[in-house]
């Protein structure tokens, strides 16, 4: 193997009980992503307190190295990597965990374990499809009591805006959820119904001034897919059917709205998983007459084409769909002009038996099939595969993958760079490796992703949360044990937040009782 210990030799790298007071993780690649040393790759170190997680210091060059282990040998653990790229610990804000309720189509022991293996360190969890919903502060508790323990990595949760819960928003605010996400359609589930356009105004005016993001799944209803006639003439198990009826338009009258609310609020909103380039003029008016608009798309927008669908494969099913190259090509134009802000996973699994993969007479029908794509482990080479190509380069993919991620979900004080005072999150890969995608190394719970025996580029080899190692790549991938945390903002005094600060709302989440939630609901943000 690549890494070597020194100084604490008969430990391995997941010892977790070495009497150290810091951990130096050294590269001849290091990329900090630092707000205040210049975007460029560099041999050195990264030192890491053991008590707090925290970048203690950078070691600038390998002069700088040689100093550090001749002064401090024997106070510290030493992992060196070689030639290895050190970035800082990837983002993913948009995940769907659906413990608890339907754990069997994917929990937070496997979620996490996938994320950890792609080099994430931190993800947030989407409200639906869990039971219950996120959708009250008795609820999220329910869901952070469901990670307590049994996550690889950092969890933050949004909180979802349904009919009937507006009394609940300034309550889950303080409880630490990110934002709310929306349907402006049914979500396919009956425990998140989607809400109007008066209803989505009356949130944003309870929203404005919080610092809270509100987030919209941006399609509408049309007419297309109220009209069974449609779908009796056309073959269910063509792509192109289940295309047809989920045009463009229901996207374009859906982000319309959105402008809308982000032109006549004070609120930060957001557009998830944008797969239309036609709906891009409407998003840069709404920016350019001062709304506080962001965008992201998915990897599985970016990465395939409706052209590329097989008919009856409904692993390729997801909402808003999988469009034609041509539209591929200009959402690839508009993340290399910094119209879209962020490119994450939209990681949604479910059961083969749901996505209608096992056998029956149902199998492959694209509308009967549940939608969602699974690729959590795979986004950063997912998207690196195809970077040389658009001259995007490895800051580019640090601040879509990490630094917009970490400044939508309000963690950018504490996630996503290595410098001094930073959690210790690290990714280190391989930006030259190739790998096949092969069943047997796919750690989330179910294997059925459009992805299997694709060729890609940029292999992880170890992941590092807060200065302790939780996943190493190796003949027989090891995990260390699962550290991470619940990550709860508190939108008073988000760019003061620290790790205590969440320990100590998680704590008062979770054992808050009913009654002093009631007498909280008159604490005015």
């Amino acid at each position: 193997m690549l890494y070597k210990t020194e100084h604490r030799r008969a430990h391995p790298l997941f010892c977790n009980s070495c009497l150290t007071m810091e951990t130096v993780y050294t590269s001849k690649r290091i990329f900090l992503n630092s707000a205040s040393l210049p975007a460029e790759v560099f041999p050195g170190g990264i030192v890491v307190s053991a008590i707090d997680g925290k970048v203690t210091r950078v070691l600038s060059s390998w002069a700088a190295v040689d100093r550090y282990l001749k002064d401090n040998e024997g106070d510290f653990k030493h992992f060196d990597f070689g030639n290895l790229l050190l970035m800082p610990g990837l983002i993913d804000t948009h995940v769907h965990i659906n413990e608890p309720g339907r754990t069997e189509w994917e929990g937070f022991h496997t979620a996490t374990k996938a994320a950890a293996a792609g080099g994430f360190t931190t993800i947030c969890d989407m409200p639906l499809n869990s039971i219950p919903p996120t959708t009250t502060v008795a609820n999220l508790r329910t869901k952070a009591n469901a990670a307590k323990g049994n996550i690889f990595v950092d969890v933050a949760f949004w909180g979802g805006l349904v009919p009937g819960n507006q009394s609940e928003l300034r309550r889950m605010i303080r409880s630490g959820v990110i934002g709310f996400k929306c349907f402006l359609c049914p979500s396919g589930v009956e425990e998140f119904p989607h809400v109007s356009e008066e209803q989505v105004y009356a949130a944003a005016r309870l929203m404005e001034g919080t610092g809270t993001v509100l987030a919209f799944h941006a399609e509408v209803e049309c007419q297309a897919q109220e009209n069974e006639t449609l779908y009796n003439i056309n073959d269910p198990f063509k792509y192109r059917t289940f295309l047809d009826s989920r045009p463009d338009s229901m996207e374009q009258e859906a982000i319309e709205l959105v402008a809308k609310v982000a032109q006549q609020y004070d609120v930060r909103t957001h557009i998830v998983h944008l797969s239309t380039a036609r709906a891009l003029p409407t998003i840069r008016h709404a920016r350019a007459l001062g709304g506080r608009l962001t965008v992201e798309t998915c990897h599985h927008y970016l990465a395939l084409a409706a052209e590329d669908v097989p008919d009856a494969r409904t692993e390729f099913k997801c909402c808003p769909p999988i469009r034609d190259r041509t539209n591929q090509e200009q959402l690839w134009r508009a993340v290399q002009d910094g119209e879209i802000d962020l490119v994450v996973s939209d990681h949604s699994p479910s059961t083969p038996q749901m996505k209608l993969l096992t056998e029956g007479k149902q199998r492959g029908n694209f509308l009967e099939a549940w939608g969602g794509i699974s690729s959590l482990q795979l986004g950063l080479p997912l998207f690196w595969t195809h970077c040389q190509r658009y001259g995007l380069t490895l800051e580019d993919t640090v601040r879509l993958l990490c630094t917009e991620p970490a400044r939508l979900s309000g963690l950018e004080q504490r996630k996503s760079r290595l410098d001094p005072g930073y959690d210790g999150d690290i990714c280190v890969w391989d930006p030259e490796g190739t790998f096949t995608v092969t069943k047997d190394m796919i750690e989330f719970q179910h294997k059925a992703t459009p992805y299997l025996n694709r060729t890609l580029q940029g292999v992880v080899h170890a992941t590092i949360l807060r200065g302790s190692p939780i996943y190493l790549r190796s003949d027989e991938p090891s995990f260390g044990s699962p550290l991470g945390n619940i990550l709860l903002n508190n939108r008073k005094d988000v760019t003061n937040s620290n790790g205590a600060d969440h320990k100590m709302n998680y704590s008062k989440l979770l054992n808050t009782s009913s009654e002093e939630e009631e007498l909280e609901d008159d604490v005015d943000l």
